[in-house]
């Protein structure tokens, strides 16, 4: 998920707008979708759209269908096989089958149930949208249900007998501290692989823009910026400088916070001295036992892109296996 689509939120400006809405969501899908569950085309009451179900294969039917659902303010379950010919022109190698869940805002769709989705992505708050697709259940959970838990961390959105749970959570972010030539490489991989990627690192002959052109670049000491970004559960934190004066205040401001991985550069002797100083200032072994050290699956990589390349692999395994 490269980006943080904002199909809730266009649907409640248009129908806050008077303009009518309504949400297509992918509820299920099998063989070779176009588009995974959970992706969304908001289409406002006079056709205008955003997002896709499809890449484009059946989006001219469901804003057909959701037209519809604007004047009679009912919801509907939709099932479209792509064919082969449909999947091969969306770039697919083979068809498949998806159901697409299409809900009048406001009818179908409580306009305060939107709202409150809307109001929890702004404050990176994790959330998921239950509705039953019978239409007898619609409300919000938080990561307060522990029957949740494997959905959130998964961002495992799907049906489950008859009801769909559809999981919002923030946007992935890693922040990197230390502009060196790992960050060079770590950057724009971790933008690919779905993350908003942050540098901070104080000293502007490093964090250059020239060096990093069109990057995010916090220029100050890593504990205040890492104070001022916000830490959370959605949220990798790097350090690259193995200097203990740019590393350190990073690392124990990561270790009081609850982001899901922490990793740090420098050798196992490094790593030993670096353990040695957390201990002296109070942090205990369990909390030095986060720390990822050195960084990076054991891959033998060799030079700032294959380390890049490692780092990413671990940062991945610690989303997805933990």
């Amino acid at each position: 998920m490269g980006t943080f689509e904002n199909m809730p939120e266009r649907a409640l400006e248009w129908h806050e707008a008077g303009r009518g809405a309504v949400l297509a969501t992918v509820v299920q899908t099998w063989g070779s979708a176009p588009r995974p569950v959970g992706s969304q085309l908001a289409i406002s009451g006079d056709g205008e759209m955003a997002g896709s179900v499809s890449g484009g294969c059946v989006e001219g039917a469901v804003v057909v269908a959701a037209m519809d659902a604007v004047a009679s303010g009912k919801p509907e379950l939709l099932e479209f096989g792509v064919s082969d010919d449909e999947a091969f022109a969306v770039g697919l190698a083979c068809g498949g089958t998806i159901k697409v869940l299409v809900e009048p805002v406001g009818a179908a769709m409580p306009v305060e149930t939107l709202r409150d989705l809307v109001a929890a992505r702004a404050a990176r708050r994790p959330v998921v949208y239950v509705t039953a697709l019978d239409g007898s259940e619609r409300r919000l959970a938080g990561t307060d249900d522990a029957a949740l838990a494997e959905r959130f961390r998964k961002d495992a959105s799907g049906v489950e007998e008859g009801v769909f749970y559809h999981v919002h959570n923030p946007p992935l972010r890693m922040v990197l501290v230390g502009a060196v030539h790992i960050a060079q490489a770590l950057l724009p991989m971790a933008r690919i692989a779905g993350y908003d990627p942050i540098l901070v690192d104080p000293r502007p002959a490093f964090a250059a823009e020239s060096r990093f052109p069109g990057e995010t670049i916090v220029e100050d000491w890593p504990d205040e910026a890492l104070a001022e970004i916000g830490l959370d559960a959605r949220t990798a934190v790097v350090t690259l400088t193995h200097d203990p004066k740019l590393d350190d205040p990073a690392i124990r401001a990561a270790l009081a916070s609850d982001i899901f991985y922490l990793g740090c550069l420098g050798s196992t002797r490094t790593h030993a001295k670096r353990v040695a100083r957390l201990t002296e200032a109070g942090h205990s072994e369990a909390e030095i036992g986060r720390i990822h050290a050195p960084v990076g699956l054991d891959i033998g990589a060799m030079g700032p892109g294959e380390i890049a390349v490692s780092i990413l692999a671990e940062v991945t395994a610690a989303l997805r296996k933990a």
